[in-house]
């Protein structure tokens, strides 16, 4: 899922200056990661069928599955994600990003995607936002984002399903396979070790382990 950052020169600048609200922060408080592939795959099944009375159409359920695909495997900010156009990923394995949120420079891998992408850009132009909206020629809202995945999540019985599941399901993985914690606070630029855990959620599974056999009385 993870591979090599290749250098090139596509540079994205996004700026968004929107102070979080109180109740955005509970809201990613509550969000938990997906902690295994049979989670992914609902959730999947989820964007593929949509919310509602009638079957998602087609053309959107791609966008959506590509979208949560994108987040999960290079757990970039669901704000800056959206604001993607068709030229930055097309025929490319990475692009160069200063993310939204901090002005931190990365170059985002996007090469176990390669496949996906160019099948669902084929018939694009690549001044085309790559996560249209339905409403406008502009991109999707992060709002827009957020009702996409809830309602996935509650196809599939979950009510802890929201952006921050994206990037959370990342971090988990990525921890999971490499126990290497500092690349992921760097990755989220994160002041501690600590927070990057407990944003992951790790600490949560490690002290759930720790009671397992744990009994008095």
């Amino acid at each position: 899922m993870y591979g090599y950052m290749y250098n090139i020169d596509i540079t994205i600048h996004f700026k968004v200056g929107v102070k979080m609200k109180r109740k955005n922060k509970n809201r990613i408080e509550n969000v938990q990661p997906l902690r295994s592939e049979k989670e992914i795959d609902e959730i999947i099944l989820g964007l593929r069928i949509g919310g509602g009375a009638y079957r998602k159409r087609e053309e959107l359920a791609k966008r959506d599955i590509l979208l949560f695909l994108f987040g999960i495997n290079t757990g970039l900010r669901v704000s800056d994600i959206v604001k993607l156009k068709v030229k930055n990923v097309r025929h490319e394995h990475s692009f160069i990003i200063y993310e939204g949120k901090t002005e931190k420079r990365r170059v985002v891998n996007i090469s176990m995607l390669k496949r996906e992408i160019e099948e669902y850009t084929k018939d694009m132009n690549d001044e085309d936002y790559l996560f249209p909206s339905q409403r406008d020629k502009s991109f999707l809202s992060t709002t827009q984002v957020y009702r996409i995945l809830r309602d996935a999540g509650k196809y599939v019985g979950r009510e802890d399903i929201g952006t921050h599941t994206m990037r959370k399901t990342f971090g988990y993985h990525h921890y999971q396979r490499y126990k290497d914690v500092a690349i992921l606070q760097e990755i989220f630029n994160h002041s501690s070790p600590s927070i990057t855990m407990r944003y992951i959620g790790i600490t949560e599974d490690d002290i759930n382990k720790t009671l397992d056999d744990f009994r008095l009385g």
